[in-house]
């Protein structure tokens, strides 16, 4: 059902845990299912997330996506981040099953919600 690369993230979760002077925080969730998927940022002075963190509640693809998540944008701008949609996380873990592709949906929501949360804060 689960490619090895989705166990690999479900198992050893990349970038795991609370960054607790945040720049920005994006929280998703989703009813039906009951995932719930917290993103932190660290950007720096040019937009760049130098750090990201994840919290989420949820079956193994949910955590399997946050965690390839933070591997993608790490080292971005927040607009190349932006660039990155829910079928590119789910492509870079060698897909998801269908019904599990809400996972991927959840995880791009954490950063998009993330990043708006950081643009607020600045007046950007």
């Amino acid at each position: 059902m689960y490619t090895e690369k989705v166990l690999d993230h479900f198992h050893h979760p990349r970038n795991q845990g609370v960054i607790k002077d945040a720049d920005a925080i994006g929280q998703v969730g989703n009813p039906v299912c009951g995932d719930v998927m917290k993103l932190y940022l660290k950007i720096d002075g040019n937009e760049k997330i130098v750090d990201v963190k994840f919290e989420t509640l949820g079956c193994g693809a949910a955590i399997a996506t946050s965690s390839m998540l933070t591997e993608m944008i790490k080292g971005k701008t927040l607009n190349e981040a932006l660039k990155i949609k829910n079928l590119d996380i789910a492509q870079e873990l060698g897909g998801l099953p269908e019904v599990k592709l809400h996972c991927s949906v959840l995880a791009h929501e954490a950063l998009i919600e993330a990043i708006k949360n950081y643009r607020a804060n600045k007046k950007i």
